[in-house]
């Protein structure tokens, strides 16, 4: 189940569009960011440096899709900083979206975030991508450089492995 695209009509000058887009893309990239970082400070850093690199490309990412373009920097972004680290910790539940309090949604999403914290940087990636983002098997293995197969072997692992964290409750 793929998200739906929005056809967005940009106006204005550079800096109103680029404005307009912030304010329409910004809490979707910081959920991104805290799913894949696990914390909101380096969350926070890296929706800011996609949104610097983003504008600086501006004429192309508003000629294809800027919320893709922006994606795609922030998680290219995080995978340079995975490469650096061997083994990082979530610290905090992904920022909740508008929606009434569910307190038992929230803890069932908070052991789900704990559980993704298990698993190898790489299933994590194509997990948040392919299952918490709703991209295809195709856009997560273009989004990160590797092939489908690896996609669906890596989805399989982690999916295999979270049940079982999730059954034994011992995230």
């Amino acid at each position: 189940m793929s998200m739906p695209r929005v056809e967005v009509q940009w106006s204005g000058g550079r800096d109103a569009q680029f404005a307009a887009f912030v304010a329409d893309a910004g809490p979707y990239l910081l959920r991104v960011a805290l799913l894949l970082s696990g914390d909101r400070g380096h969350a926070e850093d890296l929706v800011q440096t996609a949104f610097e690199r983003t504008y600086r490309a501006w004429d192309r990412a508003v000629a294809a899709d800027p919320r893709a373009y922006a994606r795609k920097v922030l998680v290219n972004l995080r995978i340079d900083r995975w490469r650096s680290t061997r083994r990082e910790v979530l610290t905090e539940a992904p920022p909740e979206r508008a929606a009434p309090d569910h307190a038992g949604a929230a803890d069932d999403r908070n052991e789900v975030v704990v559980a993704l914290a298990e698993l190898p940087l790489a299933q994590r990636r194509v997990v948040v991508l392919r299952h918490l983002l709703d991209l295809t098997e195709a856009e997560t293995a273009s989004e990160l450089g590797i092939s489908v197969g690896t996609v669906k072997s890596h989805n399989a692992r982690a999916l295999a492995r979270l049940r079982s964290l999730l059954q034994t409750g011992r995230p």
